[in-house]
C-alpha cells in the first residue's frame, strides 16, 4: 500500500508530533536511568500510556543502570519475550515475569 500524500501543513504537523513523541521517550528512558522511575512503575503503566506503550522493551531494560545488551537478552529470553516486542503489548504474565527476574 502507497503511503499518502501529505499536503504541507500535514507533514509539518506529522514532524511535529513524532519530535514530541521522541523527546518524550528519551526523557522517561533519563528518568529510568537516573533512578527517577522504576521500570517497575514503568512496565506497569504501559498499558496506559502511549509513551511507554510504543517503546521497545528492551529499550526501556538498556536504560536500568547495570544491564547491557547480554543481560537484556537473558532476562527477556528467560521470560519469554521477543526482543521486537513493545511494553504496551506485553501481557501480564510475561509483565510479571520480567518484573520478578529483575528483582
Amino acid at each position: 500500500m502507497a503511503l499518502p500524500t501529505l499536503t504541507p501543513e500535514q507533514r509539518a504537523e506529522a514532524l511535529a508530533k513524532a519530535a514530541e513523541a521522541r523527546k518524550a521517550r528519551s526523557e522517561l528512558l533519563a528518568s529510568i536511568k537516573s533512578g527517577k522511575q522504576s521500570i517497575e512503575k514503568v512496565l506497569q503503566r504501559a498499558k496506559e500510556d502511549k509513551t511507554i506503550g510504543k517503546t521497545k522493551v528492551t529499550q526501556l531494560l538498556k536504560a536500568v543502570p547495570g544491564l547491557g545488551t547480554v543481560k537484556v537478552n537473558a532476562l527477556l529470553e528467560q521470560a519469554g519475550i521477543d526482543p521486537d516486542r513493545r511494553a504496551g503489548g506485553l501481557g501480564e504474565r510475561q509483565r510479571e515475569a520480567l518484573i520478578q527476574a529483575l528483582k
